[in-house]
């Protein structure tokens, strides 16, 4: 008892699918950093500045 039920307007849903469209693409191009690789040979670990 209580519950809410919020009324979404198809405006409201359409703008969250192409926002979640459009996320996808630009990670599909851009690949999210992948914070525990371990770094490669010669590589300076992440955060270190000379």
């Amino acid at each position: 008892m209580g519950d809410v039920v919020r009324f979404v307007s198809k405006s409201e849903l359409e703008r969250a699918r192409l926002i979640r469209e459009a996320r996808a693409i630009y990670d599909s191009i851009f690949p999210p950093a992948v914070p525990d690789r371990a770094p490669q040979e010669g590589e300076e670990p992440p955060g270190i500045k000379n």
